[in-house]
């Protein structure tokens, strides 16, 4: 059982198909943007003060709008403008299909409740599978951080779907890991495809597709494992312990870093940029 985005729940189910999901997908994007691009689009910030904002929240847990109007870039007013705005505009994925007419009204109250049901249950054995490792603490931070940081840095929203063992991990063959130097050591990976990785680099480093070679990919994935690592040692780990972060390896590969499930977890987290394995251990 997998927690699943409901544009995916209602793929695999045959209710749509995908390149009515594509469709609903982009269009829900572009009537829902990100609130750099709105401002930019409004006349409020450059391309450079939003980029700027950005490389801020790689080392700052805040939202956009918090980190502008700290560096004196948007008033309050503006922001409060910027915000109404992007709540107008904002269209969910049922309703975008709804208007497409890929479902009816019916079929699309159906789906919602039995997705709903579906997640709940498949979200209450993901929470018990975690729960019950030794690792716990350390893994439903990172998953938590996960959650807020890949809408923030990388404009995608990122949920926890399921619990991984080794054997599973041969269809996620890149992966890039930062070990944490500390009394009881820690590690945590990456683990995608190559087209996750490239989409995933791409959002982190801002870059045209034809601009993103398979070693600068790699190069982006280490970096996101190093920034999630940063806020985790600020916002998770214990303060009164002295850590180290070393160097971005991209060398060992994901079951091998799963090997030991009692000190290992590998946790499969869907995004809009693709599905990907968040491995963590000691």
């Amino acid at each position: 059982m997998t927690v699943r985005f409901l544009g995916q729940f209602l793929l695999e189910r045959g209710t749509i198909t995908a390149r009515q999901l594509q469709a609903a997908t982009e269009a829900q994007r572009a009537g829902n943007p990100l609130l750099g691009e709105l401002a930019v689009r409004k006349g409020l910030l450059t391309e450079g003060q939003v980029q700027r904002i950005h490389e801020r929240q790689r080392s700052d847990d805040r939202r956009f709008g918090d980190i502008a109007l700290a560096l004196g870039l948007l008033d309050s007013a503006q922001l409060e403008s910027l915000l109404a705005a992007q709540h107008a505009g904002r269209r969910l994925l049922g309703q975008v299909l709804l208007e497409q007419g890929a479902l009816d009204e019916a079929t699309l109250q159906a789906e919602l409740a039995a997705h709903q049901a579906d997640q709940a249950a498949a979200s209450r054995a993901l929470a018990d599978g975690v729960s019950e490792h030794a690792l716990s603490g350390f893994a439903n931070g990172a998953i938590a951080l996960c959650g807020r940081l890949f809408p923030r840095m990388l404009g995608s929203q990122c949920q926890a779907a399921d619990l991984l063992a080794p054997s599973e991990l041969a269809p996620y063959p890149h992966v890039a890991h930062v070990r944490i130097e500390a009394e009881h050591p820690l590690f945590v990976g990456i683990a995608c495809d190559a087209d996750t990785m490239h989409a995933l680099a791409r959002a982190f480093l801002r870059i045209e597709p034809q601009r993103c070679s398979d070693a600068l990919a790699l190069d982006g994935l280490g970096e996101i494992v190093s920034v999630l690592v940063g806020y985790l040692e600020r916002n998770v780990l214990p303060d009164e312990m002295h850590y180290r972060a070393l160097p971005p390896d991209t060398t060992t590969p994901a079951p091998e870093l799963a090997a030991d499930p009692e000190h290992r977890l590998a946790v499969l987290m869907n995004s809009q940029l693709g599905a990907f394995v968040l491995l963590v251990g000691d």
